[in-house]
């Protein structure tokens, strides 16, 4: 079969690209129907979310870009995001997870019945150093979530959030009311130092009220503007320890009311507790124990090669969630029993003691995840009965 067109000549030269006159396609389509560029049935939305606008990229199941949006931060600049939506029936959303840019959007969406796919900022900052684009922009953002979305097939779903965010919020502003009273004691020190240098403080006595008392009458002693500023400073700090504790009490009821199963794991607390639910953020959207793992930093990282097989430290996921899982690990191993004998006998294998440690907050993070997935069920089963 001959696809040369008539009007195509041979120019005589032997290499395959010079051998005809003009480029053109050999064998040209002859269906009277334009070929298919993608499959258009499902179409995800990417969002780049920001605090003034969002910018919004539809793409196909291939992704190519089929349309773009920016619409305004409010709620009536959502409603015409769903509008502009609307135009696909087979749709989905994938938002760039900044948790203070993208909540209200993500809520509105929900609300609205949609689906909603959380894109960490790592996976949609890959996206964009992989594309063919070069630069930074909102569209391009946007396109890179997108991708990130059709390309990942474990994406946590977003749901609307519950009592977990309101433990959060709490667990959040004790910390950073701590971090705060940390600070007022650093200062006062070095006043306290500088008007009885031979006065001294034992660790943490700060937080005692015989020593705050004592620390009130030695400033009574004193007059001048350090003796004032050292006297205000002790006010800050005696306010800001009731805070901390009202805090405190606060958290360990709402603690105990959604996570009971994890306050009984020996070794935590209920401010740990808190900071798993909290961190957590929904332990349903957690496939399996090995995905919470990856998001928690326990997990190993693979760097086999050939046929040395190994894996090395995992330096990211969530720290905070690292760091309670931490805790609790310590606190058993200090307490004996199964934790203690597990990190003996992990070290007569040959491992180090840092290395025991870390395969024990793995094994952790699973029983976590088992009890975790245990309250959020139990809530749900107390609701059915009361309505049955």
């Amino acid at each position: 079969m001959n696809c040369r067109p008539p009007d195509m000549k041979w120019t005589g030269r032997r290499d395959f690209i010079g051998a005809c006159d003009r480029s053109t396609q050999s064998c040209p389509p002859t269906s009277p129907y334009p070929p298919l560029k993608g499959d258009q049935d499902m179409v995800t939305l990417g969002g780049d979310c920001h605090k003034r606008n969002h910018m919004l990229m539809a793409v196909d199941e291939n992704g190519r870009r089929l349309s773009e949006l920016r619409v305004a931060a409010t709620e009536q600049g959502h409603r015409d995001a769903l509008a502009w939506a609307r135009q696909w029936p087979e749709r989905r959303w994938a938002l760039e997870n900044c948790r203070q840019l993208s909540r209200l959007l993500e809520r509105d969406l929900l609300r609205a019945g949609e689906a909603v796919l959380q894109v960490s900022p790592k996976l949609m900052g890959t996206a964009r150093r992989s594309g063919r684009e070069a630069g930074k922009s909102d569209s391009i953002d946007a396109l890179a979530v997108a991708r990130a979305a059709l390309r990942e097939v474990h994406l946590p779903m977003a749901q609307l959030e519950g009592r977990a965010r309101e433990l959060k919020l709490l667990v959040d502003h004790r910390e950073d009311l701590v971090g705060e009273r940390t600070r007022v004691q650093n200062r006062l020190l070095w006043h306290l130092h500088e008007l009885e240098p031979g006065f001294q403080i034992p660790p943490r006595g700060l937080l005692r009220a015989v020593v705050l008392a004592e620390v009130r009458r030695r400033l009574k002693r004193h007059c001048g503007l350090v003796a004032e500023l050292a006297s205000d400073l002790l006010g800050r700090l005696l306010e800001l320890t009731k805070s901390v504790k009202q805090l405190q009490r606060r958290i360990e009821a709402l603690a105990a009311e959604l996570a009971p199963s994890l306050l009984r794991l020996p070794g935590c607390g209920a401010l740990s507790a808190a900071k798993l639910v909290a961190e957590t953020a929904d332990v349903r959207r957690f496939h399996s124990s090995a995905a919470f793992a990856m998001h928690n930093g326990t997990a190993p990282i693979p760097v086999a090669s050939g046929n040395r097989q190994r894996h090395r430290l995992n330096r990211g996921g969530n720290r905070q969630l690292n760091a309670a899982l931490h805790r609790i690990a310590i606190t058993q191993i200090r307490l004996g029993g199964e934790a203690k004998a597990y990190v003996a006998r992990r070290i007569s294998h040959g491992n180090t003691k840092p290395e025991a440690i870390r395969a024990l907050r793995r094994q952790l993070s699973d029983e976590v995840y088992r009890r975790l997935r245990q309250d959020s069920i139990e809530p749900v089963s107390e609701t059915a009965a009361a309505a049955a």
